[in-house]
């Protein structure tokens, strides 16, 4: 990467980070964050997926691993950032964070911000980061969604997932500043269409908030993908050529695509140190 000519050292380049989050449990938010942290190392990307369920870790347990260190170990200042990042069989690391740990489930707004800021200290290259929030509307889901470039609302063909993925960009909206969403339909059934679901979350938002929804594609309700869950692997490496993995390939190509902002945008975010250090263009002195 370079500006005005001058390269960037990739230390100081922008990472993109995605938050990947909906509002309702049990909407595949966990299989889609790994898949997409899969589908972007596969392209080259130096790609780190944050278990961002800091009560109810379970990345970890998809992913068949057994991290030595978690969250919980940063928190208790046992271990760095650094000591507990964890590498996958996948071409991507995980931060592993713990399950049932109360003091993690209940951390508070500085807990939440020396989190993200500690995500800074990381010695490694790296230029993207997914995350995986818990469900819900819980604080911690918030901050974390905030602090991210980019916010996939991941929504399914129930009621209960629109109405609580509306619930989520309305106080992410309303509360904490976010702008902009990208929905992406999951579980769609051969007789479903992913952009109609788009279309009537967009119908409802469209009424009270005012925000920008873009579609960030649709993913097959797919047997090999929930076999996939149950092998401890993701559908990208266990089963390629399926419909599912094809579906989250070409979701992991739109979000390669996906433009980081141009400058920190006034509130808690991730690498937000790397938007201001971006090399400076030259000056040129006119005699």
């Amino acid at each position: 990467m370079q500006l005005n000519g001058t390269p960037i050292p990739r230390s100081h380049r922008p990472v993109q980070t995605i938050a990947i989050t909906g509002g309702k449990g049990g909407i595949g938010k966990t299989t889609v964050a790994i898949n997409l942290a899969a589908a972007l190392a596969q392209m080259g990307r130096r790609t780190l997926l944050l278990d961002g369920d800091l009560g109810l870790a379970n990345a970890d347990v998809l992913l068949g691993i057994a991290p030595k260190y978690t969250l919980a170990h940063v928190l208790a200042g046992e271990r760095s950032l650094d000591e507990v990042v964890t590498g996958t069989p996948y071409g991507f690391d995980i931060v592993p964070a713990a399950s049932g740990v109360a003091q993690l489930a209940a951390l508070d707004a500085t807990g939440h911000l020396g989190l993200v800021r500690e995500f800074s200290s990381l010695s490694g290259d790296l230029d993207v980061l997914v995350i995986d929030t818990a469900p819900g509307i819980s604080p911690g889901v918030l901050r974390l969604a905030q602090a991210s470039q980019q916010v996939v609302v991941v929504v399914c063909d129930e009621p209960a997932s629109i109405t609580d993925a509306y619930a989520l960009i309305k106080v992410l909206a309303r509360d904490h500043g976010v702008e902009r969403f990208r929905v992406l339909a999951n579980m769609v059934r051969p007789e479903q269409d992913g952009q109609h679901l788009f279309q009537t979350v967009s119908r409802v938002t469209g009424r009270f908030l005012d925000v920008i929804l873009e579609y960030a594609g649709e993913i097959p309700d797919d047997p090999l993908l929930r076999r996939s869950i149950r092998e401890q692997r993701p559908v990208l490496h266990a089963y390629p050529t399926s419909k599912s993995a094809r579906a989250l390939k070409l979701l992991g190509e739109k979000a390669d695509n996906w433009p980081v902002p141009s400058g920190p945008r006034g509130h808690i975010e991730f690498f937000a140190e790397r938007l201001v250090r971006r090399a400076a263009p030259r000056l040129e002195v006119v005699r």
